[in-house]
């Protein structure tokens, strides 16, 4: 979700405001996925790497992001939306830590749509968090120290839960990925839009899905490989 603060800096405003707006567009989007039946939705809203911003930022986000949930949990029970956290959110400040808490636990029966918010995340920091998980499970004899497979270490990732992604968009035409969902989107379809956050309509990511049903999914295999026996 990027583009808050050139969308406020366009407009002579202050970053914090263009990440107010922001939230604005979080709602329209959560709603947006569920017209379209989207059942997994993933927010990337705060990286390991951001903590490095000025901290009246850091603070205003953390802010922004109690505010979220004061707002919207109630929706989401309304809408029978789950939600799920991905990253070190033990690190969170108290404040956003608790109702982030109170909003999983309303919520962790719901099975048919699922919001994650990756807060505190970074693809790297969860690789070396898996990694020493792992570590420890294979110290104390529950797995196997040779050879590991990739279900294996799939089950220590933050993710182990969640489906990995269809399709990822960025927002704000950059192009990186930012070390989003690095192992998880290796087979993902990519969306890079201009668009800033702020303006990111459910039209908008009707067209990016739109354009993703379009293509052809090969994971590695042939086009003639990947058509049913008998086409």
């Amino acid at each position: 979700m990027d583009g808050n603060g050139r969308w406020a800096k366009q407009r002579g405003l202050p970053r914090l405001e263009g990440h107010r707006r922001g939230v604005e567009t979080v709602r329209e989007i959560i709603d947006g996925a569920r017209e379209l039946g989207i059942r997994y939705l993933t927010l990337y809203a705060f990286s390991v790497e951001n903590n490095r911003r000025p901290q009246d930022e850091v603070g205003g986000l953390m802010s922004l992001l109690e505010y979220f949930l004061d707002r919207e949990t109630a929706t989401l029970v309304k809408n029978q939306v789950r939600l799920l956290t991905i990253g070190r959110t033990q690190e969170l400040p108290d404040f956003v830590r608790r109702p982030l808490e109170r909003a999983i636990q309303a919520t962790a029966h719901f099975t048919e749509h699922t919001l994650i918010l990756a807060l505190n995340y970074g693809a790297r920091t969860e690789l070396l968090d898996a990694v020493a998980a792992y570590s420890r499970a294979v110290a104390a004899g529950a797995e196997p120290a040779a050879a590991p497979s990739w279900e294996t270490l799939n089950r220590y990732l933050y993710t182990a839960a969640i489906p990995d992604p269809d399709l990822v968009i960025r927002t704000s035409g950059e192009m990186r990925v930012s070390n989003f969902l690095l192992l998880q989107s290796a087979y993902a379809e990519y969306v890079f839009t201009p668009t800033l956050w702020p303006d990111f309509t459910k039209e908008a990511l009707a067209v990016a899905v739109a354009d993703y049903a379009r293509r052809e999914r090969r994971f590695g295999l042939t086009s003639e490989q990947m058509k049913p026996s008998g086409a």
